[in-house]
C-alpha cells in the first residue's frame, strides 16, 4: 500500500504533471482586445441598452387608451334603461412617422455610445497590457543589474581581504545592491496589480501570460491629422447625433399640435313606445338602439407648443456648438498627440542608438578598470549608476512610445 501511494506522489509532483498544471496561455494584444469584448461587463451593459432602445420602436403606433363607458337610469323616461359607448382618440398620422424616427435618432445615439465604451476599453486594454510588458523588461534588467552589484560586492570583498581596500566599498556596495532589490520589489508589486487590472478588465478567471518578445520594440504609427479622422470619432458622432434627436423631438411636438381624430360607437336601449311605419311599437331593454361619433379635437392655444418646440430649437443649436467644439478640440489633441509621439521617438532613438551602446562599454570597462585597480570604487560606483540610469530610461523611453501610439488609437478610433 505505501509503495502504491509513494508512486502516486511521485507521478503527482513529477515534471509532467507540474508544468501541465502551471501551463498559462500567452496571449497578444490582439486576443486580450477580443477576449475583453466578449467578456466585459460594460460592453454587455451597452449591448442590453441598445436592445432596451430597439424594443421601443413598436410604441411609434402606439393609441390612447380605448375609452369604454356604460351609462344606466332613467335616461329616456321612467323606464331603467342602459346604454354603452366607446370611444377612441387617434392621432394625426404624421405623429406616427415622426415618433418612429425619433426612436431610430435615439436607438443610433445608443450604438454610438456603445462604440465609445469600445475605444475606451480598447484604450484601457492596450495601456494595460503594454505597461505589463514594459514591467517585465524592466524587471529583468533589474535582475541584470543586481547581478552586477552583487560581482561588485564580491570583488570588493575580495579586495578587502587582500588589504587593497577598505571596508566602505563593501558597505557601499551592498547599499546600492539593496536599492536595486527595492526597485525589484517594487516593480513585482505594480506588475502584479496590472496583470489583476488586465484580468479584470478581460473579465476572466483563466490564467495568462502577456507575451513577452526577447527584444522590447517600440509602437509605430503614420497617420494623417487631417479633419475626416476626427469627424469619425464615435464621441463626435455622437454629439452630432444628439442633434438629429432635438431636431426629431421637435417634429414629435409639432405633430403633436395637429388636430386628433375621434371615433366613437353607441349602443343603447330606449324603453317605450317608438313610431314605426306610422305604428306605435313597444321597444324594452332587449332592443337596442346605435350610433356613430366621428369628431375632430382642434387645439385652441398654440402659445405652449411654440414654446416647446422654441425650447427643442435651442438644445439642438447647444448640441451643434457642443460638437463643433468637441471636433476642435480632439482635432488639436491630435496634433499635439502626433508631436508628442514624434518627440518621445526621438527620445527612444537617442537612447537606441547613441546611449545604450555607451551604457554597456560603460559596464564592461568599469568592471574590468575595477578588478585590475585602475579606477576607484567610486569610480566604478559612477559609472554602474550612469549605465543603470540609461538602462531603465531606455526601457521608459519605449514605455513613452507606446502610451503616445494608444493615445493616437484612441483620437482616431482604433
Amino acid at each position: 500500500m505505501k509503495s502504491v501511494i509513494t508512486l502516486l506522489l511521485w507521478l503527482l509532483s513529477g515534471p509532467g504533471f507540474s508544468a501541465n498544471a502551471q501551463t498559462k496561455k500567452v496571449i497578444g494584444i490582439e486576443d486580450a482586445i477580443n477576449i475583453a469584448l466578449q467578456n466585459n461587463g460594460n460592453i454587455k451593459a451597452k449591448d442590453f441598452e441598445i436592445k432596451s432602445a430597439r424594443s421601443l420602436n413598436k410604441t411609434s403606433g402606439e393609441l390612447p387608451k380605448l375609452d369604454v363607458n356604460t351609462q344606466a337610469g332613467q335616461y329616456n323616461s321612467i323606464k331603467f334603461d342602459q346604454s354603452f359607448q366607446i370611444v377612441q382618440t387617434i392621432p394625426f398620422p404624421t405623429l406616427f412617422g415622426a415618433r418612429k424616427e425619433l426612436i431610430n435618432a435615439e436607438v443610433k445615439s445608443k450604438e454610438l455610445q456603445s462604440e465609445i465604451t469600445v475605444l475606451e476599453l480598447k484604450n484601457q486594454v492596450r495601456t494595460s497590457y503594454y505597461q505589463i510588458q514594459y514591467l517585465q523588461h524592466n524587471q529583468k534588467q533589474l535582475l541584470d543589474l543586481n547581478s552586477l552589484y552583487l560581482d561588485f560586492i564580491k570583488v570588493a570583498e575580495l579586495r578587502y581581504k587582500t588589504g587593497d581596500t577598505k571596508k566602505v566599498e563593501i558597505s557601499t556596495a551592498q547599499a546600492k545592491q539593496g536599492e536595486i532589490n527595492l526597485l525589484l520589489k517594487q516593480n513585482g508589486v505594480y506588475l502584479q496589480n496590472a496583470r489583476q487590472y488586465l484580468q479584470a478588465l478581460m473579465n476572466t478567471d483563466e490564467p495568462f501570460d502577456v507575451s513577452n518578445d526577447a527584444e522590447f520594440q517600440p509602437l509605430q504609427i503614420s497617420v494623417l491629422s487631417d479633419s475626416s479622422v476626427i469627424a469619425g470619432h464615435p464621441a463626435i458622432k455622437a454629439l452630432y447625433q444628439d442633434v438629429v434627436i432635438a431636431e426629431q423631438a421637435k417634429k414629435v411636438e409639432k405633430a403633436r399640435s395637429l388636430p386628433d381624430f375621434t371615433v366613437g360607437y353607441v349602443n343603447q336601449s330606449l324603453t317605450g313606445f317608438q313610431t314605426v311605419n306610422g305604428q306605435e311599437k313597444y321597444f324594452n331593454r332587449g332592443n337596442r338602439f346605435s350610433s356613430v361619433n366621428i369628431g375632430i379635437a382642434i387645439p385652441l392655444t398654440a402659445g405652449a407648443t411654440q414654446a416647446r418646440i422654441k425650447s427643442w430649437d435651442y438644445q439642438k443649436q447647444a448640441a451643434q456648438a457642443g460638437a463643433q467644439q468637441q471636433q476642435i478640440l480632439l482635432q488639436t489633441q491630435l496634433q499635439t498627440a502626433m508631436q508628442q509621439y514624434q518627440q518621445d521617438l526621438q527620445q527612444f532613438k537617442y537612447y537606441q542608438q547613441q546611449a545604450l551602446p555607451h551604457a554597456n562599454d560603460i559596464v564592461s570597462a568599469a568592471q574590468s578598470g575595477y578588478r585590475t585597480g585602475d579606477i576607484s570604487y567610486v569610480e566604478y560606483l559612477y559609472a554602474l549608476q550612469t549605465a543603470t540610469d540609461i538602462q531603465l530610461n531606455y526601457l521608459k523611453s519605449i514605455q513613452q512610445v507606446n502610451q503616445s501610439v494608444i493615445h493616437i488609437y484612441s483620437l482616431i478610433n482604433q
